[in-house]
């Protein structure tokens, strides 16, 4: 007796089957606020739980609380402060009343990913705070490459040199590997992004893009000059030529004879 009473309550806080349980990617910056967007018909809403690992998420009904995690409008969830712990896959369960004995469940799932920027010095310590007890492996992907290189796994550990794990980081000494690292869970999903520059890099290309761009419109102007004044050269040749032509045959009484001298050739008298 005690277990159908079990089953019947069961099935009617259940209800009609789930729905809705599609999974959505979520991407936020680390230290920023995220949205998880229910999404949700705005019907009046008698429970609503959020899940991560087996876990419950305690929800504010209002950003004015002390938690991180609050309810926003119908039925959105939005985090305060990203941190790379709050990377994972979560399961929102929104109960509407359907009667007095039954109760409508609908669940949404979401995969939170955490993006951050840092930069670092050549040669210095790199620690990224990355090791989730989620993490099965991190790789690497440079700047002047497409492909993902694997640096770390959960069952083959390290897998480069001057690579450490202390406290659930992973340090790289003497840092010269610039470019994105990333951190994925068991089933590939995408856990964690940091892109990583070298400190300076960024000013040193723009001061190389400035001096070039400089140097062009100098070449430039001087290739303009050049061209317009050889137009003007050009051009007064061809007015002024004519005109000296013209003028040493009317002042000259061998501007016909030398017309003559060139045309048939020298003439020999007596021949």
């Amino acid at each position: 007796m005690l277990n159908l009473l079990l089953l019947f309550f069961f099935v009617n806080y259940s209800g009609s089957s789930p729905v809705g349980t599609s999974t959505v990617s979520v991407t936020g910056e680390k230290g920023g606020n995220v949205t998880l967007p229910c999404t949700f018909e705005a019907r009046e809403i008698s429970y609503m739980s959020l899940n991560s690992r087996s876990e419950n998420i305690p929800v504010c009904e209002t950003e004015d609380c002390s938690g991180r995690v609050f309810k926003q409008g119908n039925c959105d969830v939005v985090f305060k402060d990203l941190c790379f712990s709050d990377a994972g896959t979560y399961m929102l369960n929104i109960y509407y009343s359907y009667d007095q004995a039954e109760l409508e469940r609908q669940i949404r799932t979401y995969q939170l990913h955490i993006h951050d920027d840092i930069s670092v010095k050549t040669g210095e310590e790199l620690k990224l705070d990355v090791l989730l007890s989620n993490a099965d492996k991190v790789q690497h992907q440079s700047r002047r490459n497409t492909e993902w290189t694997e640096v770390w796994s959960r069952t083959d550990g390290v897998q480069r040199e001057r690579i450490t794990i202390r406290d659930r980081n992973l340090i790289i000494n003497e840092f010269t590997d610039a470019g994105t690292y990333r951190v994925l869970d068991p089933d590939e999903e995408i856990l964690i992004t940091v892109t990583v520059t070298e400190s300076g890099t960024e000013s040193k290309e723009k001061m190389y893009n400035t001096d070039y761009v400089k140097s062009n419109d100098a070449i430039y102007k001087v290739i303009f000059w050049i061209v317009i004044v050889g137009l003007h050269v050009l051009a007064l040749v061809i007015y002024i030529v004519p005109c000296v032509k013209k003028h040493l045959c009317q002042e000259t009484h061998f501007c016909g004879r030398w017309k003559n001298i060139l045309t048939n050739g020298p003439q020999c008298k007596g021949m």
